[in-house]
């Protein structure tokens, strides 16, 4: 049960307000010249966009909530002792927009007590804003959705990630790869782990799996498959975390309990 009683449209007028700001700058600056940076692996990549873009996400958080924290990919501002933390990911899909690949998005969720309550993932070039409000429902721009009705694995399309260490194959990324693969199943590769889980939460694909994630990856798009009637665990089926290294999200149907089968062959 949720521990959160108060009203949150305040907390979604300032969600919306950031995201559409954050978006009007990936829109002007997307297949233009600008710096870009690389982080501790050589295709993990940074640009100044994604700079600007959390740093305006900050700018309107702190406008109307500066007592808040905000944990954000490109550091974020976790200075203020409060239960109020926005988890921001300024550009997720980094890689795409560098390369003019027009797949990415900005996500942000609000965590209090631990708990994600509010959630967006907004495709600027698409304008499909994915969101939700714990309890309330999931919704695309104006229309509520809701996961697939696909019933067994056989019958389903997939979308996966690989982490920046796949070629070490940490944790069988490889592997899980492979064992979808030779179950004959269409699998997608998208770039944007936000915009697999939100395609998932409305029907667009029927299962997701990765690994490595961190939690501005997910937090947004974790709560809005959650309100669209889906299901989300780890790679055993166990109560899953945003804090996680493993996510397992499908529309809840006997997919879900096949996947989980074809996942632990690589630890058999």
């Amino acid at each position: 049960m949720s521990l959160i009683t108060e009203n949150l449209d305040k907390y979604k007028k300032a969600m919306f307000e950031a995201a559409d700001e954050a978006a009007k700058i990936l829109v002007e600056n997307f297949d233009k010249d600008f710096e870009i940076g690389r982080k501790r692996d050589y295709n993990d990549l940074v640009t100044e966009i994604d700079k600007k873009s959390e740093a305006k996400i900050i700018e309107i958080v702190h406008k109307y909530f500066p007592e808040h924290n905000v944990l954000g990919e490109e550091g974020g501002d976790l200075k203020k002792k409060s239960d109020y933390v926005w988890i921001v990911d300024p550009i997720d899909g980094t890689i795409n927009y560098t390369y003019s690949v027009p797949i990415f998005c900005v996500s942000i969720a609000l965590e209090v007590k631990k708990e994600v309550v509010l959630g967006i993932v907004l495709s600027p070039l698409t304008k499909e804003k994915f969101w939700a409000e714990k309890g309330n429902g999931a919704y695309l721009n104006d229309k509520k959705i809701k996961v697939s009705d696909t019933e067994y694995l056989k019958d389903s399309l997939l979308v996966t990630g690989f982490p920046y260490g796949a070629k070490a194959n940490d944790d069988h990324c490889i592997d899980h790869f492979i064992n979808f693969v030779k179950q004959g199943l269409p699998i997608r590769r998208l770039g944007s782990a936000a915009m697999d889980i939100c395609y998932l939460a409305c029907g667009r694909f029927d299962g997701f799996w990765e690994i490595n994630l961190n939690a501005w990856d997910v937090a947004a798009g974790y709560l809005i498959l959650l309100e669209a009637g889906g299901r989300v665990t780890d790679f055993k089926g166990n109560k899953y975390s945003i804090y996680g290294k493993q996510i397992l999200a499908s529309n809840g149907r006997t997919v879900h309990k096949e996947m989980i089968e074809v996942l632990q062959r690589a630890y058999n």
